[in-house]
């Protein structure tokens, strides 16, 4: 049977609280960045991903996916 390895967003000094809100928001908004920058096939942009994934509820980033398509994200891509 294949081991699966389960992984979340390193420390962050930014967000010393236990409340990682900001800290999701913030990784949301770097891969996106990131992705901006260098393409959706980027495998640096991957690790944002997998961060903000692994911080962020499901329905939050469904909401800000809709919001990025209609055009009211309320962050600074």
């Amino acid at each position: 049977m294949a081991e699966i390895e389960l992984k979340t967003a390193p420390a962050d000094f930014r967000f010393p609280t236990t409340n990682q809100t900001r800290h999701c928001f913030t990784r949301y908004i770097e891969f996106h960045r990131c992705v901006a920058a260098k393409g959706d096939d980027s495998s640096e942009c991957q690790k944002f991903a997998n961060y903000y994934r692994s911080l962020c509820p499901g329905e939050w980033v469904e909401k800000w996916n809709e919001q990025r398509d209609n055009g009211t994200f309320p962050g600074p891509l």
